[in-house]
């Protein structure tokens, strides 16, 4: 199965795969739903995905509106929120993730977000039109059968001087490559059906396209926006086994390596492409 098939996949197989298991939903062992349990999964994130906090730039966000793309369980969310965002609007796909995040909303007393059960590649269905001054969707577009459908969607949605903020996967990565040769046994032809059962925590996704900086550009510029910085991050170096347990354990080939040199190679070679972009 190649990428082109992934457009094939109906979106409730997408819905059900994130019911089953929200995404960083297992970055913390405390009781879930508690200020405990939140606390932790985004001390969590922050310290395994540290290049987020640079891109996602939340201070700047003070007294402006926030549309959010695939909130998951409320980090973004939330930081946002607690920035002192005007408005913040967060949709995600996945039923679950969204009744976790609203909880979250709750828990930290937040009055300024807004929750809706959406499908972003049709997005003015369910929520309504409004200008933002920065649209932000981290891991979330690579994930549904037409990406081209939500960037047609947020075109509207953005303001004349707003920035898009869009993550996704980086095609000539270290972890793909690592999940071509560790799973697929370097069958290459098959690549993208390896990395989408692989790219995630939990196995078997239905969709997961992956870019090219070059591919990128192609399809932010032919539905109206052009990359004002486009850039690669974020190798994941620690040991499954012992991940899952919450320890911090590298892998032998990267515990010896200096950190600039890890440095290096995150920004040649990392899984994430984040691009900001702005209307043409």
């Amino acid at each position: 199965m190649g990428e082109t098939q992934f457009s094939k996949r109906p979106i409730n197989e997408v819905a059900d795969y994130w019911n089953r298991r929200p995404c960083n939903i297992k970055h913390s062992n405390k009781p879930l739903e508690t200020k405990e349990y939140f606390d932790e999964v985004e001390k969590r994130k922050h310290f395994v995905e540290p290049h987020i906090l640079e891109f996602a730039d939340f201070p700047s966000v003070k007294g402006k509106k926030v549309l959010e793309i695939g909130c998951g369980i409320g980090t973004a969310t939330v930081k946002f929120a607690e920035a002192g965002a005007k408005k913040v609007t967060a949709v995600d796909l996945s039923e679950k993730s969204l009744a976790i995040a609203k909880k979250r909303a709750e828990i930290y007393e937040l009055e300024n977000v807004e929750f809706y059960h959406a499908n972003a590649e049709e997005l003015s269905k369910t929520v309504p039109m409004d200008k933002y001054d920065l649209i932000y969707s981290f891991g979330v577009i690579h994930h549904t059968p037409h990406p081209e459908n939500v960037l047609k969607e947020l075109h509207s949605y953005l303001s004349p001087n707003g920035q898009l903020k869009v993550m996704v996967y980086y095609r000539y990565s270290w972890k793909a490559l690592w999940i071509l040769l560790k799973y697929g046994k370097g069958q290459f032809w098959k690549w993208a059906q390896w990395v989408a059962t692989y790219s995630e925590a939990q196995t078997g996704c239905p969709v997961t396209y992956t870019y090219s900086k070059s591919g990128a550009k192609a399809l932010f510029a032919s539905h109206g926006f052009q990359i004002e910085k486009s850039q690669v991050d974020h190798i994941f170096p620690y040991r499954i086994p012992d991940y899952v347990q919450y320890r911090y354990v590298k892998e032998w080939y990267f515990r010896w390596m200096p950190k600039p040199l890890f440095r290096f190679l995150e920004k040649k070679l990392g899984w994430h492409l984040c691009i900001t972009a702005k209307k043409t």
